[in-house]
């Protein structure tokens, strides 16, 4: 069947998402995260879109994008293409690394890009990894309320107000607001370490040592099985199994 065309935005705004292939993490550590914030800052030179925001996850990654000369989907294609050579390098792995179709959403109104804008910032705190927006450090969120260096902060601040001071004390406000937003997808919480141990004692695993003995073949299903679970990161697949992250990501 072929692929549904995407939708097209008037303003040439988008909500874009990547994720990683099979759920898994596509960000092992900071020094990932910080290489594709540098993949993403030379591309934007090259490709000539705008920025407006963005949130790095471990397992994918939010933008607003407003595409000028060139499309979205030629932008991701050299941003992705980027990174996942630099990654296979560095954890010594080979093969797909995101989902094959980034997913868009077009954005066309400014009330709409606030909104949006603030799902982003928002997304670490609804998945339980911090308490508060300001408290993660791969968002653009601190770009808005100190030094912009990627993001494009003032084609959203004029929106809030032409005093620049009040416009980020308003941003700040708005995106700190309590809502029930969602957009693309809902991405579950992150289950803890003490979830997944119990869900390795659903089939008789009580520890690392026990799951080692195990015949490979049996281990490998249950990685397969734990990988299939929402919530659950490879990062945390070798932690708790002592298995090694290229192997679970081959996996």
């Amino acid at each position: 069947m072929p692929r549904r065309p995407r939708d097209r935005s008037n303003s040439g705004i988008y909500h874009v998402i990547i994720r990683g292939i099979n759920k898994q993490s596509i960000f092992e550590d900071s020094e990932d995260k910080e290489k594709f914030l540098r993949t993403l800052k030379h591309n934007k030179s090259v490709s000539n879109f705008e920025l407006y925001g963005y949130s790095v996850m471990d397992n994918h990654f939010h933008a607003l994008i407003k595409e000028n000369m060139e499309s979205i989907s030629l932008s991701i294609q050299r941003i992705s293409s980027s990174y996942v050579n630099w990654y296979n390098k560095r954890h010594e792995r080979c093969g797909h690394l995101f989902q094959e179709r980034f997913r868009s959403q077009p954005v066309e109104r400014d009330l709409s890009l606030l909104t949006v804008l603030r799902y982003i910032h928002q997304n670490p705190v609804k998945a339980g990894i911090v308490r508060n927006v300001s408290d993660y450090p791969w968002s653009s969120f601190h770009e808005y309320i100190s030094k912009a260096t990627i993001v494009d902060t003032d084609s959203v601040l004029s929106i809030l107000s032409p005093d620049k001071q009040k416009a980020v004390q308003m941003f700040v406000e708005y995106t700190k607001e309590l809502n029930d937003d969602e957009y693309l997808d809902y991405f579950p919480q992150q289950k803890t370490d003490s979830e997944v141990r119990a869900i390795l004692l659903q089939h008789q695993v009580s520890d690392v040592n026990q799951f080692l003995q195990l015949h490979k073949q049996k281990r490998y299903e249950i990685i397969r099985f734990l990988k299939s679970v929402e919530g659950v990161t490879v990062r945390q697949l070798s932690r708790v199994t002592g298995v090694s992250k290229s192997v679970i990501s081959r996996l």
